[in-house]
């Protein structure tokens, strides 16, 4: 399975503005720029798109992981703080606390804090924020 989505930026860093867009077409041309990123302007910025991949996708685990131990969630709520330090020039994503909240008839504190550890680790989107990343970039004529 493989997913995309795009963005488009025009002008310089602190004028110019961008649209996110994915291929389910659930954002479409979403406005982002230096204020929704830095400050406090609206539209969205990579930063919060992160934190809502990062905590659907730890909710999802979750289930995985509870149904592996024979237990259904009644509801699982995760938030994802993702934090955007200064690094020297740049900045840089430096963590992801995530907060979750279940409902899981059956569970006893031991397996649950046990179960959400492992998927802390193991789902896809922890994963991917410790990956090889590729590049192919080239100027257009």
């Amino acid at each position: 399975m493989k997913r995309s989505a795009s963005a488009v930026w025009t002008g310089g860093l602190k004028d110019g503005q961008g649209t996110l867009s994915t291929e389910t077409g659930v954002l479409r041309e979403a406005p982002y720029g230096f204020r929704s990123r830095f400050e406090d302007g609206p539209g969205t910025n990579p930063e919060e798109l992160i934190a809502a991949a990062h905590a659907g996708c730890y909710s999802m685990a979750l289930s995985l992981g509870l149904g592996n131990a024979g237990l259904t969630a009644e509801r699982i709520e995760t938030r994802a703080r993702v934090t955007l330090d200064r690094q020297g020039e740049g900045f840089a994503i430096t963590a992801v606390h995530l907060r979750c909240r279940a409902r899981v008839p059956g569970a006893d504190t031991a397996a649950f804090d046990r179960i959400a550890q492992e998927t802390k680790q193991g789902c896809p989107v922890s994963k991917v924020l410790r990956a090889e990343i590729t590049l192919d970039a080239a100027l257009e004529d």
